[in-house]
This record gives structure tokens, sequence and C-alpha cells, in this order.
């Protein structure tokens, strides 16, 4: 990190080393708080409840503004704002060893090796799924319709809470529960690209302020890429605010933390906003723990209904908000479907699924015998 004030003036290193090692220790003392208290609260509170406690744990002045940086960059893990991400859920997330990695050409190579051989329907947005027990019905959007033995639904969280697709019957109470109940944030991302290099040579750029929503991070893709680009990342109710803004306004803002810290900064020649709150596809970035919820909902998003298998980062107890998330339960939900096709039509020893559409003629079938 190189953390600047909002003078432009860089934080001495020890003094950002110093004050994460703080953080952590408020973070270890939250778990007394959590372990006295059957009701759930936020970390917000109990952060307030260490410092009433522990008044020396408390920071003043340029220390105060970095600390509310480390819970900004908190903030931005979880994609929501303190005050509302659960106490008791907070770090239930399993880490993996490693460390985290950057994808410098992007998941598309990912994307496009898994999608070999599958028949992909683009700009196919669901409207409604029927089931029944000899299959299922998918409708999408002018009416087309589609039939199956089985449907995996992996659409975002935030789809699911939107009601934009209509299940046909509805799904049970608990499922709509888990649905309704887990969380949702966003964390939106400002690219910037510049025509030169005018920053130091760390991962992260940092604003620190009084609070976290004044802070800000800059992610720099120079140092991974070799290419001129800052990434501005808001989450929470800043980025909620970010997004009733014009790509051109946003893009501005983010420029305009920028140069607090870097005066010298060159104006970029190219920005790209992204909208995950607002953009129907999404709708939100990714799921977190809210107060008083349990951590369990993320198993019961899973379970399947019927015919239906859910999967997606929301569905996933161990790794949820994540990439590795999504693909996990992608494979326990493709193999949970496989398991009760196998159930309804015998072992076979090749099995091919497809893709029906739907006509007044024929009735597809998803398994051929080769």
């Amino acid at each position: 990190y190189a953390l600047f004030d909002m003078d432009g003036n860089q934080v001495p290193q020890e003094l950002v080393t110093k004050v994460g090692e703080a953080f952590e220790s408020i973070l270890k003392e939250t778990d007394k708080v959590r372990e006295e208290h059957d009701e759930d609260m936020s970390i917000q509170r109990a952060i307030s409840i260490v410092f009433d406690r522990r008044p020396e744990l408390r920071l003043e002045g340029l220390a105060h503004k970095v600390l509310q940086w480390y819970l900004c960059r908190m903030e931005g893990w979880f994609a929501a704002d303190a005050e509302t991400i659960s106490l008791k859920s907070w770090d239930k997330e399993e880490l993996l060893p490693g460390g985290h990695g950057l994808m410098v050409r992007g998941y598309l190579p990912v994307i496009n090796t898994l999608a070999k051989g599958l028949d992909i329907r683009l700009g196919h947005r669901v409207t409604k799924i029927t089931r029944h027990y000899i299959g299922v019905k998918v409708t999408v959007e002018g009416g087309k319709t589609f039939v199956a033995d089985a449907v995996v639904v992996a659409v975002p969280l935030g789809v699911l809470k939107a009601r934009t697709i209509k299940f046909e019957p509805r799904l049970p109470d608990w499922k709509e529960a888990a649905i309704d109940d887990l969380g949702v944030g966003i964390e939106n991302k400002i690219i910037m690209h510049f025509d030169k290099v005018f920053w130091p040579n760390v991962e992260f750029l940092g604003v620190v302020s009084d609070t976290s929503y004044g802070c800000s991070y800059f992610l720099n893709l120079h140092k991974a890429t070799g290419h001129c680009v800052l990434v501005y990342m808001p989450a929470g109710q800043l980025a909620r605010d970010i997004e009733k803004m014009s790509d051109e306004a946003a893009a501005n803002f983010a420029f305009t933390q920028l140069k607090k810290i870097l005066p010298d900064a060159s104006s970029p020649i190219q920005y790209l906003v992204s909208h995950w709150g607002t953009d129907a596809n999404s709708l939100g970035s990714y799921s977190y723990d809210t107060v008083g919820k349990s951590h369990d909902l993320y198993e019961r998003l899973r379970i399947p209904v019927d015919n239906l298998f859910f999967a997606g980062e929301a569905t996933s107890m161990s790794y949820p908000g994540s990439v590795h998330g999504a693909f996990s339960t992608g494979l326990m939900a493709a193999e949970d479907c496989r398991m009760r096709v196998l159930e309804r039509y015998g072992e076979l020893d090749l099995f091919q699924p497809v893709m029906g559409e739907e006509t007044p003629i024929s009735v597809p079938f998803l398994i051929s015998r080769l």
C-alpha cells in the first residue's frame, strides 16, 4: 500500500503497518464481544463496544484516518457497509492458500475453455421456470421456451431477489426466505487508462479520511500488466451513490480522488465504469452475511427443489462472494443433476446433455444413448 492524506502527503509506512496491526487487535477483541452476546450485531457496533471497553485502542489524528482506510478495505471485501455486516458470521469464509492472484487476461480464456462443446444461447434472458415431475420448461424473453429433464439455476442473487424470474409452482417458503435474507453488496470498478505512469509501483494507492465512506483505494494494474491503468473501487453506500451518476461524472469523481493524493496526475485518456447494482443481469456484486441472519442460508439456497438445482457464489457456505465458490457449487449442482437423471433413466455408459427448444410437434429429450 501507498496511503496518502487529503493534502497529498504520503502516510509513513511504519504508521500504516502499525495501524494494520492495531486493526487486527481490534477485530480479535470483537471475538470476545461475539462470545458474550447471544444476539447478533453489526461489526461496526462490535468495534464501538471494543473502544468503550478498551479506550487505549482508540486512535487519533492520522492514525484514526488510516484505521478508517482499513475498515474501508474490509467493507470492500464484503461489498457492504460495516453497519450491515454480521458480527456472528463475517469471518466464516474459508481462505484458500496461496494469496491473491490477478487474471491478467481476464476470465475469458477460462470461460472459453469450459464452454467448449456446450450449446450456449446468449441473449436469452429467462423470465419463467415451470417445473413438473417429468421435466422443466424454461421461458425466455420473447416467449420462446425450452424443455429439459432438469435445470441448474446459477443467476446472481440480486436477480433472484428481484423476482425477475417467475417460478411455477413458486419456490418453497424456506427457499424464498434464504433468497430474501442473504445480503447482496455492491462494489464497482471505475477503470482509468492513462498515457503514462505517474504513481508509485505499489499494488494499492489509498486515500485516508475521517470516515470509511470518505476513504478511497485504487488498484494498480500497471504493476501486473504493464498497462497504464488504475482501478478505483468504491463499495457499499459510496458505490450506490456513484451509480446514480453518469459514467463521465463517475470517472471525474474517481479522478478527483486521485488528484487529491497525486496533484500532478494527468487526465485519463479512456475510462470504463461498472454498474453492478443496477445492471439487470446482476443487480448487485456478490453476497454477504447480514446482521441477525444465519450463515447456513448459503446452504439453504444451494439445496435442490425437485428437479431445480442451484449454484453460484451465494450458494457456497465456505467460499461466498468468490469465483471459486461459484465454480465449486456449479460442479456440485452438475453432479446432483447428473445423479437425478441417472436415477430416472438408469445407468448409462454415456449421455449427452441437449437443450431442446420446445416445438408443437415434438418433445425434446435431454438424454441420448450412444
